[in-house]
């Protein structure tokens, strides 16, 4: 979420009164079973856990319908009509799964077409990134890690989106295994080969994990997690309201291959740029779990008098990319030449998939973008 600082509709939205509008969580839908985890329910286990890649086989792709006029104010039926066009165009590769507050399932089901299933279950809004659990392989089966979800570091009231990861596995008969840190999706950038990226500003910190120092956290990582090295990053902190995650700014194309943030030329150094240079300089001294060097590939963003969104919070970022069955699915800001350059570098670095682009004005102008949006889970196609 780099060159414009992102808020998440600005932190001063904060949600006030979530708790008073919450939704109790549906019962269970699509994916249930007998053998179900309870809410709620840890799984322990020695068995050895592994975080895949994103470009691994997906079962499907969890999204979340904004719900809140008090975060998204006039922008919200525009919103919603961003989001429901990523969901189609996920759709025509996998399937995707959308969750609604169920006085909103209807028109959101409209909203997003017969292709998206969407299920009853009270969210606050679209990030599923960073509110649906983490998904690891353990003994040949997919776990869902809790990450605690807490708004960004208490930055806004998330009632109902930090009882998702006890709310939604049950469903799906998905074990549930809670972290020993906060920490959000968007923070965690893996090759599938033992490898993390990750920014200090992001977790590193006292509104996520107070008293816990960077050492102690690479373990926690590694153990809950299943990697084997961590690479940090600086990141940015107290700048925006994720205190600058990973992925929109370096992003595995393929192990020891990453694809680096960058500003448009010319635009005057700020902390955004400082950070991109500052990962580039540990990258290229950095291996990574295999002990390979990695190539960085400069992935520039767009001009921003060219680009059709706008406002201060506008994420520019070709990184926030997503890694779907068969496709890669990246935001189209509008220039046009810049939009056809950030294709062919992800065409190249994915030459057997469909780079798909989509307008997401309103997600950008909100700070993220279709990485932000949605979650993917390992395994077998769905049928």
């Amino acid at each position: 979420m780099f060159h414009r600082p992102p808020s998440r509709r600005t932190a001063l939205r904060a949600l006030a009164g979530v708790g008073a509008l919450a939704l109790g969580a549906a019962a269970c839908g699509p994916g249930d079973s007998a053998g179900a985890s309870r809410a709620g329910e840890d799984v322990a286990t020695d068995e050895e856990r592994r975080l895949g890649a994103e470009w691994e086989s997906h079962t499907r792709t969890f999204m979340s319908w904004p719900a809140l006029e008090s975060v998204w104010a006039e922008d919200l039926p525009y919103v919603r009509k961003d989001i429901a066009r990523v969901a189609r165009s996920i759709a025509e590769y996998e399937y995707v799964v959308m969750l609604a507050r169920p006085d909103q399932q209807a028109a959101a089901q409209k909203a997003c077409g017969s292709q998206v299933e969407v299920v009853p279950l009270a969210v606050d809004d679209l990030w599923a990134r960073d509110t649906v659990p983490v998904f690891v392989e353990e003994a040949g089966k997919v776990v869902g890690v809790d990450f605690n979800f807490n708004g960004w570091g208490n930055k806004q009231e998330h009632a109902n989106d930090g009882r998702v990861g006890s709310t939604l596995l049950p469903m799906y008969g998905i074990p549930r295994t809670k972290a020993p840190l906060v920490a959000e999706g968007g923070s965690f950038e893996t090759d599938g080969e033992g490898t993390l990226l990750i920014t200090e500003s992001s977790i590193v910190n006292s509104n996520r994990n107070r008293g816990k120092n960077r050492d102690q956290i690479t373990a926690e990582l590694k153990q809950t997690l299943g990697v084997d090295k961590v690479v940090w990053l600086a990141g940015v902190r107290g700048e925006d309201i994720t205190d600058a995650h990973v992925d929109s700014l370096v992003r595995f194309a393929a192990p020891g291959v990453v694809l680096l943030d960058r500003a448009f030329p010319g635009m005057p150094a700020d902390s955004w740029s400082r950070a991109a240079d500052q990962a580039n300089s540990v990258l290229t001294k950095a291996t990574d779990a295999r002990g390979r060097r990695f190539e960085v590939i400069d992935l520039p963003q767009p001009d921003l008098d060219r680009i059709t969104g706008s406002g201060d919070d506008f994420v520019s970022s070709y990184a926030n990319f997503y890694v779907a069955n068969d496709s890669v699915f990246m935001p189209r800001f509008g220039d046009r030449k810049a939009d056809d350059r950030a294709r062919g570098i992800l065409q190249e670095h994915f030459p057997k998939r469909d780079i798909v682009p989509v307008r997401i004005d309103t997600i950008a102008s909100g700070g993220g973008g279709i990485h932000c949006s949605t979650h993917d889970q390992p395994g077998k196609p769905a049928a």
